[in-house]
Formats: C-alpha cells, sequence, structure tokens
C-alpha cells in the first residue's frame, strides 16, 4: 500500500496540502442534461462541501485555503483541488482560462480535477485503435488535448467518480453512464501520462462486501493509478436520506468498515496511491453513520488496523 503522503514525498520531496476550490461548475446530473436531481447521495454542495463559494474568484480562494491551514501545514507548495460538482462539464476554453493560472502558479505542485468520465468529450475521439502512432493525440476531444497540454507544465491529477462498478446499483445512485465508459476515461488518461484517481463509495444499500470488492478489482483492472476509498455517508436534503429514513437499507458500522476497507487495499496492486481510507461528511448534514463524525477516533482506527503511521 502507498499512502498520498508517501506518494509525494518521493514525487515532489515534501508533503504537499490539499486546497479545496470551487470553479463554479454545474453537472449533468443536474442541469436536465441527463437528470435534475443529482446522484442520491449528493449533497446541494456536489460532492463539494468544504470548498468555498463559486463567487469568490480562484486566486483569492487558493490565498483564503492557504491561510485557513497555516498553523497545521507549513510547507511550500500545495495541491489545487478543483472538487466541486463536475469540474470538466464546460467549453475547454473556459477550462483553460481557468486551470491555467493555477497550474502555472510557484505554489502550486499539482492541478487535481475531479469529474465525470462522461464529461471528457469522449464521443469526439477518433482514434480508437491500440496501434495507431496518432492514438496520443486524443482525436478531436478538445478537453483531453487541453489536459495533456496542463500535464505538460506541471502534473495533473483527475478523479474520476466510479462509485460502484454493479450497474445496478449504479442506476439506482443515478450515476447516469455505462462502467465502458469509466474503463474508456481510464484508458485515455493513462496514454496521456495523467494520474487516474478512482473515488468508489463503501456501503452502498443494496451492495454486499463482494460487491464492493468488485469494484476495487475493476478499478484496479482498468489501471487507475490512484484510489478513494469513501465512507457512504447519508446527508440531509438528499434523496439517499429519504430512503434511510424509510428503512430501505441501514449503514455500516465500524467495524464492518474496518474490514471491509482492509480486504480492499489487499486486492491493489503495490503502486496504486490510496488517496483516501474514509471521508467525513458535514456534521451540520450528517444523519448517519453517527460514529463517523468523531473523526480523530475513525482515522486512528484505520491506522491500528491498516498498521499506518500517523
Amino acid at each position: 500500500m502507498q499512502t498520498l503522503n508517501e506518494y509525494c514525498r518521493r514525487q515532489f520531496g515534501e508533503k504537499l496540502y490539499k486546497l479545496s476550490l470551487n470553479g463554479g461548475m454545474t453537472c449533468p446530473n443536474r442541469d436536465g442534461t441527463l437528470d435534475t436531481r443529482g446522484c442520491i447521495f449528493c449533497s446541494a454542495g456536489g460532492s463539494g462541501d468544504f470548498a468555498p463559494p463559486a463567487q469568490l474568484p480562484v486566486e483569492q480562494q487558493i490565498e483564503e485555503a492557504k491561510r485557513r491551514v497555516e498553523n497545521k501545514f507549513h510547507g511550500s507548495r500545495y495541491i489545487a483541488y478543483f472538487q466541486s460538482y463536475t469540474n470538466t462539464y464546460a467549453p475547454a476554453d473556459r477550462l483553460r482560462e481557468l486551470f491555467m493560472p493555477v497550474i502555472t502558479r510557484g505554489d502550486i505542485a499539482v492541478l487535481s480535477i475531479a469529474t465525470r468520465p462522461d464529461c471528457l468529450d469522449l464521443d469526439a475521439l477518433t482514434v480508437r485503435s491500440d496501434d495507431d502512432a496518432d492514438r496520443n493525440a486524443c482525436g478531436k476531444s478538445e478537453i483531453l488535448k487541453l489536459l495533456g497540454d496542463l500535464n505538460e507544465i506541471k502534473p495533473v491529477w483527475v478523479e474520476l467518480g466510479l462509485q460502484t462498478s454493479n450497474e445496478r446499483t449504479a442506476e439506482y445512485i443515478r450515476r447516469g453512464y455505462k462502467n465502458e465508459v469509466y474503463k474508456e476515461a481510464v484508458r485515455v488518461l493513462n496514454d496521456l501520462g495523467i494520474h487516474v484517481i478512482t473515488h468508489i463509495i463503501l456501503g452502498l444499500p443494496g451492495e454486499s462486501e463482494n460487491d464492493m470488492l468488485a469494484s476495487v478489482r475493476f478499478a484496479a483492472d482498468c489501471g487507475t493509478g490512484g484510489i478513494k476509498l469513501q465512507l457512504l455517508h447519508v446527508l440531509a436534503g438528499t434523496d439517499l436520506a429519504l430512503d434511510y429514513e424509510n428503512g430501505m437499507f441501514r449503514t455500516l458500522e465500524l467495524e464492518e468498515y474496518l474490514d471491509i476497507l482492509s480486504k480492499c487495499i489487499e486486492l491493489l496492486p503495490e503502486n496504486t496511491v490510496v488517496h483516501r481510507l474514509t471521508g467525513d461528511g458535514p456534521k451540520k448534514l450528517l444523519i448517519a453513520p453517527a460514529w463517523s463524525a468523531d473523526k480523530k477516533r475513525v482515522l486512528n482506527a484505520i491506522r491500528a488496523r491498516l498498521n499506518l503511521r500517523p
């Protein structure tokens, strides 16, 4: 197992701190393209509840985020993490104007972009053959070309929200795309030399332990370079909360989560970077599981189970 801190020290010579940013995007699951309700678990903040308001200029967001962590982080460089909603869901020209001033800053070591596999303009690709010499040109996808250009300046990480490889669960959570779309996204991003991070939720309604392990195995087999394992949180104001309150499912207990987490880690290739082992929902929105609100206890339990250093 390779932790994010270990990876950063190896690649950049120091620990990097992540600055959560808001690029002012929306999502095809919210603007009516696929749906208007969002994914069933997603709060109004679009999975970016800890990111600043989109109304603030990104430069100001960065400086304010740095000030918030100055008492606990004393390094010189950061990861600029565009977290809220779907951060490639815009024309390439707008994305270039957003990302270029960030990635060229001296205090930014990595540009990290959270998005959906179906928002990389994959349909525009004209190059499909594995033996085509022009394969890395990514056909006519302007978004992928932009990501490749940015990655020539500094490392770009792209986080893809797979959540599950179970197509039935994916339909229930309103993910909005098939597994093959994720698989193709990983392929073309790997071709560009971009570090792919896959987000998987553990404890989704109706899923067995085997389902969760299958999702991790699927992501690894597709070639993801990194992984985020996220405990399912039930947040107020979501459709998931309605199903929970109606008794349609239960959330994992801490010991269950630790057991599943350890089995997930065992499935990963040695070079896979583990970017997250849990996650915490905003306390003002959290409905369940209640134990997840005690972040210190949860992290200590994970470290003890996996024999990790603090």
